[in-house]
Order: structure tokens, then sequence, then C-alpha cells
């Protein structure tokens, strides 16, 4: 069912709720015990590029997981399974109502077993 709100909702906010989504489901795809709202993606939005953005969130929010896996690894890991979801990054605000958001190539469920990297769930996550 629609919500009666929906019409007055950007596309960018749009654009937060299906990044949200990919994002935690890639979370919870890897064993990862966290979720992002709105306002963490948002402000992890002002970083250039997704690699940067998710680095900077587990160096400031999740340090203790550096311990075992390095940033380069928990960063491809969490954006290759984010990409199966969604392949577009969130672009800022600037972008969003400039109109150089990247549009999708769109995405099959086929496309998501067959990219699979096989990445199991982090231990200890």
């Amino acid at each position: 069912m629609r919500n009666a709100h929906d019409g007055y909702r950007s596309d960018y906010d749009r654009a937060v709720d299906a990044q949200l989504c990919a994002f935690n489901s890639a979370f919870a795809d890897l064993g990862l015990r966290f979720r992002w709202d709105a306002q963490t993606l948002t402000s992890l939005a002002a970083i250039d590029g997704e690699h940067a953005r998710v680095v900077a969130y587990i160096e400031a929010q999740q340090p203790h997981l550096l311990n075992a896996y390095s940033a380069e690894f928990l960063s491809e890991a969490i954006l290759a399974k984010k990409r199966a979801h969604t392949p577009d990054a969130l672009p800022t605000r600037a972008e969003a109502s400039s109109g150089r958001a990247q549009r999708s190539a769109g995405f099959s469920i086929a496309q998501y077993f067959a990219d699979d990297a096989g990445l199991p769930a982090l231990a200890g996550a």
C-alpha cells in the first residue's frame, strides 16, 4: 500500500531508502551486527566514494573489526554484497539535484547468484 506522503518524497529520499536496504542487506549477508539509518548514510555521503565511506564508518564506529580484518578487505566484502542488491552509489544532494547521479543499468536475480564471489560470513562480526 502506498503511503500518502510518498508523493512528497524526493528522488534523493527514495535513493537513500534503496541504499539503506542494500547496505543493511549486505551487512546481514556477511553476519555483521550493525545497521545504518538514514542519518548515518547521508552523513557518510559527504565523503567521496563508497569505499572511503565504508572505511571511514568502520574506522570510527566498528574499529574492533580491524583486529581481525583489514579495512580494505571489509570494504570490498561489504561493497561486493551491496552492489549485488544495487550497483548505484548514493549521490550527494548536490549531484542528485543537478541530475549528475548515475543511472542503474538494471539488476536481475540471476546476476546476483552468478556474480556472487562466495564471500563467507565474517567470523566474530
